[in-house]
C-alpha cells in the first residue's frame, strides 16, 4: 500500500480503542494487518479530498483515475494549471470542482500550503486556515488532518460514511443526531481518527487513502 508507514500511535490505539468498545474491538479483529496511511503531500490529500466531495468512494476513485489520466502522470499543481477547464471538466469533475482545483492549486505554487508551519498548530487552527481556500469545508480539512498530518483524534461528523456506520453499528440502522454521535464517541478519545477508520471499514474493506 502506498503513503507513509502505520501512525506511529496506531497499536497503542487499536489497543485502548478494543477494550473501550466492543463493537471497535470485532472489527480491530477482523482487520488485524492493514491500517490508515497517510500522504506527505498536502497539495495532493486536498486535492483528492476535494474530488470525492459528495460523491460515493467508487465513484470518487473512477474520477481521480481519470484526473490522473489527463494529467499524463504528472500529479502537481502545475500540470493542474497547464490543463484547460474543459479538460478537467472532461475526467468527470463538477465546474465548481475544477474552480477548487485550480484555486488549491495556485494556493500551492504560492507556498501556502506549508505543513511545516502547521506541525504545532491545534486542529481546529489547521482548519480554520484551510477552510479559507475556495472549497475546503469542514471535511476536507478533517480529511487532511487524518491523512496528511496523521493526527489522531478527528472525528468527521459530516462524513455520511461514519454517519452510516454509527448507525448501523449502535443504532440499529437509525441515523443519530450530532450531539448523541459526539456523545458515544466520548469513549474513542483521544483516538477518534482511529476509530473512524474502523467504522469506515465495516463499509468499505478496502481503504480509500486521501
Amino acid at each position: 500500500m502506498t503513503g507513509t508507514p502505520r501512525p506511529p500511535y496506531w497499536d497503542e490505539a487499536t489497543a485502548a480503542l478494543a477494550a473501550a468498545d466492543p463493537v471497535l474491538a470485532a472489527l480491530i479483529a477482523q482487520f488485524p494487518n492493514i491500517s490508515l496511511r497517510g500522504r506527505g503531500d498536502a497539495w495532493q490529500t486536498l486535492a483528492r479530498s476535494i474530488v470525492g466531495q459528495q460523491i460515493s468512494v467508487k465513484a470518487a476513485e473512477s474520477v481521480w483515475n481519470r484526473f490522473l489520466g489527463a494529467l499524463g502522470g504528472e500529479l502537481s499543481s502545475a500540470a493542474v494549471l497547464a490543463l484547460q477547464t474543459t479538460q478537467l471538466r472532461e475526467c468527470g469533475l463538477s465546474g465548481r470542482k475544477v474552480e477548487y482545483l485550480q484555486d488549491l492549486s495556485r494556493h500551492h505554487i504560492a507556498g501556502r500550503l506549508d505543513m511545516t508551519v502547521w506541525q504545532d498548530w491545534d486542529d481546529e487552527a489547521v482548519i480554520k486556515e484551510l477552510i479559507a481556500i475556495r472549497g475546503i469545508g469542514r471535511w476536507t480539512a478533517e480529511m487532511f488532518l487524518m491523512f496528511s498530518m496523521l493526527r489522531p483524534n478527528i472525528l468527521p461528523l459530516d462524513d455520511i460514511g461514519v454517519v452510516n456506520a454509527i448507525a448501523r453499528l449502535y443504532n440499529q440502522g437509525e441515523r443519530m443526531p450530532p450531539k448523541a454521535m459526539r456523545e458515544l464517541a466520548e469513549r474513542w478519545q483521544p483516538w477518534r481518527s482511529v476509530a473512524t477508520w474502523y467504522l469506515w471499514r465495516s463499509l468499505e474493506a478496502t481503504p480509500i487513502e486521501y
